[in-house]
């Protein structure tokens, strides 16, 4: 028995020899030949962009579409609780409803974190900044579903950090702003950009500043009804503004689209509602989820005469697209059967919304003037708050020709409407803020999470809730999305704190910026 071990030991020792002599070898047969060592960047980015704003695999669907968007009565789906688009009957659904959360991380974030992390040359300082301001509006969409959300320790995988702590959203908010502001300032028009491979503006700094100023103009509008604090949004609008915010069509942050050839060259949003609802084929008769546009919503654009109407919306009339004003009607959300008179509802247009090839409206003059015009009637600026107001609600109507000819409205009719609709200057404040964030409302369809966001913020337009029988908010109107059960698992610890200090993991918590 000693002999054997004697024996063995020699062999484990020369085996140990063995290697150390050959080491060299060793070293190169350990790397994966299709692995990249240093990743580019410039591809990340891009991939980001495309995954990151409305990412697939359902990520538009279930979040903006099903949820944010039956909320605020932009869409009505007629399924029950149960169902996939029973989000306007108040119910949970934790698949739909935290799947932003899962996928936005492990997908998007994680990219941003790889340039992050790769960037490391001092030539990289422009590419570093898009990056930084390109996830603020991440984070930002992130929080502003959940609140108290992973931010500090976020993928820090790498780090051997696989549970991140949850941050207050005061906290994450106060971090965004100063994120904005250190990038937009470290820009350097003496070293190269990611050109070509940012989709948004080309690699044009003087965009890129106004972006990253309109993005802080509405991370520091979303915290008016905090007072003091870490955040004081009077400060934060003002530096906006002075810093320069988009105020015209040439500056707006948009990504194009094609029709195909592959997936991510299509429009998320065509592409999800082609696929999961309006389905060509269906000529509005048997859509997927039962879904038409709200009641509230066609109802608005009719009783304001608004030159929009046909634009976005169509009733299917023997089979064809058809945009008369007269005949479009909204279905009442909390419908649970598929009506009988079904197909006669109106429904997003296949000429404009509907078509892969559609631009995506990331963030546009429309809504940083609307906010401009709030911010002066607030007293934050001295400009004109009927004028930025005209500005806002003119590029919400002139955007539309972004989508090509069935967009294009007459000036004319953009002249009449904004005229008939004139903000009441010598209103109470809860009468223009109506008026403002109405227009606002109108202005973001599509961008659902954001006009879900800024609805919760201002409270307009005054919406009825639904009381449908079994939903579990008292018939109020969801304040945000549950956490991922998963989360309660994997990440449990920093879950119940995040839980403990912020409210019950409910829909109807309020979150930080909404109480």
């Amino acid at each position: 028995m000693l002999r054997f071990a004697k024996y063995k030991y020699i062999l484990l020792l020369g085996a140990v020899l063995g290697f150390t002599s050959c080491d060299k070898g060793f070293e190169k047969m350990n790397v994966n030949p299709n692995a990249a060592e240093n990743p580019n960047i410039d591809l990340l980015f891009t991939q980001s962009l495309l995954k990151g704003q409305l990412p697939y695999d359902r990520g538009y669907f279930y979040t903006s579409y099903l949820h944010c968007g039956t909320y605020i009565q932009h869409f009505s789906i007629a399924k029950e609780i149960g169902g996939a688009g029973a989000g306007d009957k108040y119910a949970v659904n934790d698949f739909y409803q935290s799947f932003y959360f899962r996928y936005i991380y492990t997908n998007a974030v994680t990219t941003l974190g790889e340039i992050l992390m790769a960037a490391t040359s001092a030539d990289d300082v422009n590419k570093l900044a898009a990056t930084r301001i390109w996830k603020v509006l991440l984070m930002q969409r992130i929080t502003d579903l959940y609140g108290d959300v992973p931010y500090s320790e976020a993928i820090r995988g790498r780090s051997k950090l696989f549970l991140p702590k949850y941050d207050t959203q005061e906290d994450i908010y106060a971090d965004m702003l100063k994120e904005l502001e250190a990038a937009i300032k470290s820009f350097d028009a003496t070293k190269p950009t990611f050109g070509s491979a940012d989709l948004l503006f080309k690699g044009n700094i003087a965009q890129w500043k106004k972006f990253g100023y309109s993005l802080m103009l509405r991370v520091a509008m979303r915290t008016t009804k905090k007072t003091g604090g870490k955040v004081i949004a009077k400060d934060w609008v003002q530096k906006a503004i002075e810093g320069g915010v988009i105020t015209g069509a040439a500056d707006n942050a948009i990504l194009r689209y094609s029709n195909g050839p592959q997936t991510y060259n299509n429009n998320p949003v065509a592409f999800e509602l082609v696929g999961q609802d309006y389905v060509s084929t269906s000529k509005g008769a048997a859509n997927t989820e039962w879904g038409k546009y709200s009641k509230t919503f066609i109802d608005f654009l009719k009783s304001h005469n608004d030159p929009r109407l046909g634009v976005v919306s169509v009733v299917w009339n023997a089979g064809n697209p058809d945009t008369s004003a007269a005949i479009q009607k909204g279905m009442p959300n909390g419908t649970d059967v598929r009506l009988p008179d079904f197909v006669t509802y109106s429904e997003p247009n296949p000429a404009t919304i509907l078509q892969y090839n559609a631009p995506l409206m990331i963030l546009t003059s429309a809504e940083t003037n609307l906010l401009l015009s709030e911010a002066a009637l607030r007293g934050w600026s001295s400009g004109d708050k009927a004028q930025y107001y005209r500005e806002g609600v003119t590029a919400a109507l002139r955007n539309w020709a972004q989508f090509g000819a069935a967009g294009v409205i007459p000036q004319e009719k953009i002249s009449q409407y904004v005229s008939d609709n004139a903000l009441d200057a010598g209103g109470s404040f809860e009468t223009q803020m109506n008026q403002i964030h109405t227009q606002f409302w109108v202005a973001l369809l599509l961008d659902e999470q954001e006009a879900y966001a800024n609805w919760r913020r201002t409270g307009y337009p005054q919406l009825t809730p639904v009381n449908y029988n079994g939903n579990v908010t008292n018939g109020t109107i969801p304040r945000r999305f549950p956490y991922s059960q998963a989360e309660q698992g994997i990440n449990g610890v920093n879950y119940k704190a995040a839980v403990d200090r912020q409210g019950p993991d409910l829909l109807t918590t309020r979150i930080w910026w909404d109480k």
